[in-house]
């Protein structure tokens, strides 16, 4: 399916970053559902949403982009199937895993996650997976055009903004939030495909592409004297209007939250590739974090079935809300704790081959 002669040897430090966000993933989820944290009385989980997922969704999108992929029927069905059943098989699994061990009522329990689009917390392979389809689709048509140039991947891009702008219109969608109207069937229809997450992720998956697509001219960008400064300027504004100044009200409101989304991911991604010599496999940062970063399938899948259930934290930073090292540094000693014993059950079962190739996607 590729050329491997000029396969280009593997990042550590994107490894290494995927494994930072997985930490970050973990952590929000110790937050939000372990201690039981309000999103209006955190000071560490509204920071985090801004950027983790987003971040990678990122990564994602940077990884699917191959130079050397040869696009034809073939290649493209093998592609399809492949993440068809890496990412659908296994999402089953723990989802129909988690429903049972998690939940005093199965059947009801499934009932009320197959209707959320978040299903449980296992909606981001899903996602994903419809991620995957609608970008090799693009790219299969894309490799048939006798031009090549940066338009269709623009286009691309401009239309998931468009798509992605829809989840914070309530005036005139009905899948946006604070949408007041009768629900629409497509409405029932993006929620219960999780096709809402989608709109909301896309245009990160296609940032990444965007990047990797044009990394040469990417890394001169982030290496002028005039960009860094720029966008920690910008994101800090937007930020702080974001979380707390909320000078732009109704559907402008959109405007700084994305800009500060956008920006963050892009100091999170230039900080591992500026400082990146600390996380090679030669130091223990380095080799830990890529570890986790090639096992976020199996961490991901495991980890709701270690969640503690600990309210009383939650609590206390409500009472207490403005402790945001404190709130962050619990959630990660307590979310690198379950991804421990998450990367410990995914070594057991992976004794065993079979689970290893349909659970793991490891052949």
């Amino acid at each position: 399916m590729e050329n491997n002669a000029v396969k280009k040897p593997r990042l550590e430090w994107l490894d290494a970053l995927r494994g930072f966000t997985m930490i970050l993933v973990v952590a929000n989820h110790v937050a939000g559902m372990g201690f039981g944290e309000e999103w209006k009385h955190s000071s560490a989980i509204p920071f985090l949403i801004l950027f983790r997922m987003p971040l990678f969704f990122f990564v994602s999108g940077f990884l699917a982009y191959k130079a050397s992929q040869v696009w034809n029927l073939k290649n493209f069905g093998s592609l399809v199937w492949k993440k068809v059943k890496v990412q659908t098989i296994p999402t089953v699994v723990f989802f129909f895993l988690a429903m049972a061990i998690l939940n005093r009522h199965f059947w009801p329990a499934v009932e009320t996650a197959f209707h959320s689009p978040l299903k449980g917390g296992y909606w981001f392979t899903i996602a994903l997976l419809y991620m995957f389809v609608i970008y090799y689709v693009f790219s299969y048509l894309e490799s048939k055009l006798k031009w090549k140039s940066w338009i269709p991947i623009t286009l691309l891009f401009l239309v998931s903004m468009c798509l992605y702008d829809t989840n914070y219109q309530p005036k005139y969608f009905s899948w946006a939030a604070g949408y007041r109207g009768a629900k629409s069937d497509l409405f029932y229809f993006l929620q219960d495909s999780s096709l809402v997450q989608v709109l909301l992720y896309f245009p990160f998956f296609l940032y990444g592409n965007i990047v990797h697509r044009y990394w040469d001219k990417a890394q001169r960008v982030m290496d002028s004297k005039w960009f860094f400064p720029i966008v920690i300027v910008v994101v800090i504004l937007a930020t702080l209007d974001a979380l707390k100044w909320h000078t732009l009200r109704m559907t402008w409101a959109i405007i700084p939250l994305t800009v500060s989304r956008f920006g963050l991911l892009t100091i999170t991604f230039m900080y591992f590739r500026y400082y990146q010599q600390y996380f090679t496999k030669f130091t223990l940062m380095g080799v830990s974090l890529q570890y986790i970063g090639r096992r976020t399938l199996d961490i991901y899948l495991i980890h709701f079935l270690f969640m503690p259930e600990l309210p009383q934290i939650g609590e206390f930073f409500k009472s207490y809300p403005h402790n945001f090292v404190l709130d962050i540094v619990l959630s990660v000693l307590l979310g690198l704790v379950i991804i421990g014993f998450s990367i410990i059950t995914s070594n057991i079962l992976r004794i065993s081959p079979f689970f290893k190739k349909w659970l793991f996607g490891r052949g």
